[in-house]
């Protein structure tokens, strides 16, 4: 089968439009117009119930939403995940079967545990396990380093800090950093300490709308209430 979104040496741009979602009457998310560009880490920001989740999942295609547009270089692609080669998605709940090895989930995903470890490498004997026998930070850590290694275009990764010990917070979104040179990656997450230093981009999920930050993105943050002043 093609994989034709997977090479690294030419640029793609995945754009995400017209996504409008209402709960019991609530507008979730409004008109949201978003993008991505191979090269970039985009960095998707809004507090708890704001949508963040919901729009990673609409792009990725595991949520169907009516007039929503997902993209590639001007190209529909909808549901995107269907698309060899185009993106991967770390939900915030376990991704990978609790009973697979490790070492079977890199083959699947066709990942060289040793690259893919190698600024990990006591991760190494893990791959010998089961998703459910390693702790929860360890599990999140792995299955993130999975999916960055994977061979995507984008990678979408909502909380991929969650419960990560912050010794290998650092090296993995230092990880991001390097991996970005041959795909895109879109990251929501809590810890804006990490995630902002790595950002190329930095939208704003604010009351059902989504906003690009530039300039002084911190100060622009605690305006809306998001930093302390």
């Amino acid at each position: 089968m093609s994989r034709e979104f997977d090479n690294p040496a030419r640029p793609q741009l995945l754009e995400a439009d017209g996504i409008r979602i209402e709960f019991g009457g609530r507008q979730i998310l409004a008109s949201i117009y978003m993008r991505v560009q191979t090269g970039q880490i985009v960095g998707l920001l809004g507090r708890n119930g704001s949508g963040k989740s919901v729009l990673l999942q609409t792009i990725f295609g595991a949520r169907a939403v009516a007039d929503a547009s997902v993209r590639v270089n001007g190209r529909r692609v909808v549901p995107a995940f269907r698309a060899p080669g185009l993106l991967n998605y770390l939900p915030q709940e376990p991704l990978l079967p609790p009973s697979l090895s490790l070492a079977k989930a890199a083959r699947m995903l066709g990942v060289d545990i040793e690259l893919a470890t190698a600024r990990f490498p006591e991760l190494r004997p893990q791959f010998d396990r089961r998703l459910n026998e390693l702790s929860g930070g360890s599990a999140r850590l792995v299955q993130a380093l999975l999916l960055l290694h994977a061979n995507t275009a984008f990678s979408l990764f909502d909380e991929p800090f969650s419960g990560v010990m912050p010794v290998h917070v650092e090296t993995l979104a230092e990880e991001m950093q390097r991996m970005k040179s041959r795909k895109g990656l879109l990251i929501t997450d809590h810890r804006y300490a990490e995630v902002l230093p790595i950002c190329d981009v930095v939208y704003l999920l604010h009351q059902g709308r989504l906003l690009q930050l530039e300039g002084d993105v911190r100060e622009q943050l605690r305006d809306y209430g998001y930093l302390a002043s």
